[in-house]
């Protein structure tokens, strides 16, 4: 009963310290009392801002989208150095290429001094496949390289040669 009676007088509070017009003062109005238009913008305003951002996100998506293909293949470069590096160190140690690059990573030899290699799995290039290696090589001792983004041997591929 005095909780009912408390809520009540509370609500007629408020409705009487509002008076006013909620129409008058809302969003939906456009102008104020004087006549002047209240701030914001149009749809137009909104649809113009929209374009220009548009037209700027076209100028520079290409550029990062061929900025981020070209440091895979620098990525990729720079992998097959260093998997060119670990061969050229069994080599020393064994006097022999790797019959595979598996052995950088471990082999029964007696003079194996490895693994070759910083990590102990074998990276994978930029684009999830394997780097080849062929020993003897067509272009030296050895040749390895990556198969480039589309997954065939051509200028875009890294190489060791």
């Amino acid at each position: 009963m005095k909780l009912e009676r408390f809520v009540r007088n509370d609500i007629i509070d408020i409705v009487q310290s509002s008076q006013h017009n909620f129409f008058e003062d809302s969003e939906m109005s456009k102008k104020k009392k004087d006549g002047r238009r209240q701030g914001g913008f149009t749809l137009v305003e909104i649809l113009i801002v929209v374009l220009i951002i548009g037209l700027l996100a076209s100028f520079v998506a290409p550029n990062l989208i061929s900025r981020y293909e070209r440091s895979k293949e620098e990525i990729a470069k720079a992998q097959v150095e260093m998997l060119s590096s670990g061969v050229l160190s069994f080599k020393l140690d064994l006097d022999r290429y790797p019959t595979s690059m598996d052995e950088l990573l471990k082999s029964t030899d007696p003079r194996w001094r490895g693994p070759y290699l910083s990590k102990q799995s074998l990276p994978k290039d930029p684009w999830g496949r394997d780097y080849q290696y062929k020993t003897p090589g067509d272009h030296g001792p050895f040749d390895l390289y990556s198969l480039g983004p589309d997954g065939t041997l051509n200028e875009k591929s890294a190489t060791n040669w």
